[in-house]
C-alpha cells in the first residue's frame, strides 16, 4: 500500500473515454475512492499513450507486447490487478498476474474458465473471480441455487419463460457496440432451473429484446440507459397454467458492477496463495460491509 491506499493496476483501458467500459467506470469509481489509489500504468488491450481520471494524474497505456516486463519490473509498487478486457485475454492475463505473484479481481468473461481457476490454484497469488459483482444479482442467484439443491424436482412440470432487454443497435452510431449474445445471468442460471423443473432448460428459449422503441416504450427502459442497462424476467407457469411464478431484477447503468468491495477484500487477504475467491465469500465478509 502506499500512504495507506491501496494501489490499484487497470488491465483494459483504451485511450478514449468510454471504450472497454467497465474499465473506464472502474477506474473512474477506484479514482475516487479515499483509500484506494490508480496505479500510474495501466495494461491496455491495445498500443495507445495515455488517459486521464484527474489533469495531474496520467496513466501511461502499456500495450500487449509490453505486459509481462511492466509487471515484472513494477510488481511490489502494484497491491493488485483488477481486469476488465476481453474474453481472449483472460488465460493470457491470468499467466502474466499469477508470474508476476500480483494478486487480481477479474470480471472479464470468457476464456477456458477450468484453466483459469488451474491457474491460480497453482501459483503464488490469489484471486477474486466473477462474472458479475452485483450484489443483489448474486443474491439472487444463490437464492435460486439452495431453492435448486433443496427442492430437486420440486416444480416439476413447470415451464420456464424468459425475456431479457440489454444494448440494442444504435442506427444513428455505427460504431456502438450492441450486446449479441444471450444475457449471462440467465445462462449461469439455467442448472438451477433444470433442477426445479427437472426438464432441459436452453438459451434458444430467452427472448431477447434489442430494439431501442420496445425498450424505451413497452419495458420503461430511460432513454438516458438505453445504453447501458440489464432487464431480466424469469416466469415459472404451471402445466396446467393456475400457478404462476415471477421474478425479475431490473438494473440501470453499470455501477452496481463495479468490484470495489472486492477490491477492498482482496486488500484485506494478503497470504491466500493459489486460493480463489468468488462474490459469495466476498459478500460475506464482513469487512466488506
Amino acid at each position: 500500500m502506499k500512504d495507506g491506499k491501496i494501489v490499484v493496476m487497470m488491465a483494459g483501458l483504451s485511450g478514449k473515454d468510454g471504450e472497454g467500459k467497465m474499465a473506464w467506470l472502474a477506474a473512474k469509481a477506484i479514482a475516487g475512492q479515499t483509500d484506494m489509489e490508480l496505479y500510474h500504468r495501466a495494461l491496455a488491450e491495445r498500443a495507445g499513450r495515455r488517459c486521464f481520471f484527474s489533469p495531474e494524474s496520467p496513466i501511461d497505456l502499456i500495450p500487449p507486447g509490453n505486459h509481462a516486463d511492466v509487471l515484472e519490473r513494477n510488481r511490489k509498487e502494484i497491491d493488485l490487478i483488477v481486469d476488465f478486457t476481453a474474453p481472449a485475454a483472460v488465460n493470457h492475463n491470468a499467466e502474466l498476474y499469477c508470474a508476476a505473484g500480483i494478486p487480481f479481481v477479474m470480471g472479464t468473461t470468457g476464456g477456458d474458465r477450468k484453466l483459469l481457476v488451474e491457474t491460480v490454484v497453482k501459483s503464488d497469488t490469489y484471486a477474486v473471480i466473477a462474472t458479475n459483482f452485483s450484489a443483489p444479482v448474486v443474491i439472487f442467484m444463490e437464492m435460486l441455487r439452495m431453492a435448486s439443491e433443496n427442492f430437486p424436482g420440486g416444480l416439476k412440470g413447470f415451464r420456464l419463460f424468459r425475456k431479457e432487454s440489454h444494448q440494442g443497435p444504435d442506427p444513428t452510431r455505427p460504431d456502438f457496440k450492441p450486446k449479441k449474445d444471450p444475457s449471462g445471468t440467465f445462462v449461469a442460471s439455467q442448472p438451477f432451473f433444470e433442477e426445479l423443473i427437472d426438464a432441459p432448460v436452453t438459451t434458444d428459449q430467452i427472448v431477447m429484446v434489442r430494439d431501442r422503441r420496445v425498450q424505451e416504450f413497452e419495458l420503461g427502459v430511460p432513454p438516458e440507459h438505453l445504453d447501458g442497462h440489464a432487464f431480466h424476467e424469469y416466469i415459472l407457469r404451471s402445466e396446467d397454467g393456475t400457478v404462476e411464478l415471477g421474478f425479475r431484477h431490473d438494473v440501470l447503468g453499470r455501477n452496481t458492477y463495479i468490484p470495489l468491495r472486492a477490491i477492498r477484500f482482496v486488500a484485506a487477504h494478503p497470504n491466500s496463495q493459489g486460493r480463489v475467491f468468488d462474490m459469495l465469500e466476498v459478500l460475506k465478509w464482513p469487512g466488506g460491509k
